[in-house]
């Protein structure tokens, strides 16, 4: 028995890299095909979509890019890595309300300039800045667009000065640093004490296996197959194109269709392409059906 193509969407524990956990699943499934749509840091639990066989084409495709967080802080305390696991930098004990917080939270919804922190995987000059960043050396970054769709205050103990935020965001955001400067902006300071992806690509958090479960079964493989969400359910996002059955083999044999005999094919717009199966990813441009990526 081998795994179905597809995506895995495992419950991330604790602890583990993305990296750690592929390693898992690759011993667990017998499968080497495996990769994932979004690097979580050690601390950080949750969706984690592993794709699977020929699904790992779709990595660098999908039209769907938010993620959703939540995000435990604490406010007074900086550290190297922004987040509880660091050196703290500094401390204050300054008192801060829940009014203050709220009234800050507007400056960090929208499209932002966000500076990749120090210890993360953003390449400078061939390297990793975590790689630098734990030998000491600090090197200029460049800020990069983000943006925040939704930015909520869910919980704050005004004694304790610790809360929890909900963020919705695109890739590439850090929320550690966004807790940071969120600190900075209030004047406290802040790091990230606990973080949890509750959804990524449109799959949530409710669709996951924990890795555990999967390690701690008789037969993983088989819970592993059941549990696989079809590659398609990526690509819900753009419109569906049905071909009938000539029209299939002369599109696996590379024939560039003539939209007009593909009913719903319109210049312009990329389809989600179907025979007796979902096929891939094809774009109608200048008057021709070519394909974007094929998952057959």
């Amino acid at each position: 028995m081998s795994i179905p193509s597809g995506v895995l969407l495992i419950d991330k524990p604790r602890g583990y890299t993305s990296f750690d956990v592929i390693a898992v699943l690759r011993g667990l499934l017998h499968e080497k095909r495996l990769g994932h749509t979004g690097t979580l840091d050690p601390m950080a639990t949750g969706v984690l979509p592993v794709l699977v066989g020929k699904a790992t084409g779709a990595c660098d495709i999908l039209p769907v890019d938010e993620k959703s967080y939540r995000a435990e802080f604490a406010l007074g305390k900086t550290t190297d890595t922004q987040d509880i696991t660091g050196t703290v930098l500094s401390e204050s004990d300054k008192p801060v309300s829940e009014a203050e917080i709220l009234g800050k939270l507007p400056d960090f919804r929208g499209t932002i300039s966000q500076l990749p922190p120090m210890y993360s995987a953003v390449s400078v000059g061939g390297k990793r800045l975590y790689e630098l960043a734990r030998q000491g050396v600090s090197v200029e970054r460049k800020p990069r667009e983000i943006t925040v769709y939704d930015l909520t205050l869910e919980a704050y103990d005004e004694k304790t000065r610790a809360g929890t935020l909900l963020v919705s965001c695109s890739k590439g955001t850090y929320i550690r640093t966004l807790i940071n400067d969120l600190g900075d902006a209030i004047g406290v300071g802040g790091c990230m004490t606990a973080l949890r992806r509750i959804s990524a690509h449109g799959l949530k958090i409710s669709d996951c296996i924990p890795l555990e479960e999967l390690r701690a079964s008789e037969n993983a493989l088989e819970l592993a197959s059941e549990r696989i969400i079809p590659t398609d359910k990526l690509f819900e996002f753009y419109p569906r194109l049905n071909l009938s059955e000539a029209q299939t083999r002369m599109y696996k044999n590379g024939v560039r269709l003539d939209p007009e005999r593909v009913r719903g094919a319109k210049e312009g717009e990329t389809y989600r392409v179907y025979g007796s199966e979902f096929l891939g990813l094809c774009r109608v441009l200048d008057g021709e059906i070519r394909i974007v990526r094929n998952f057959w």
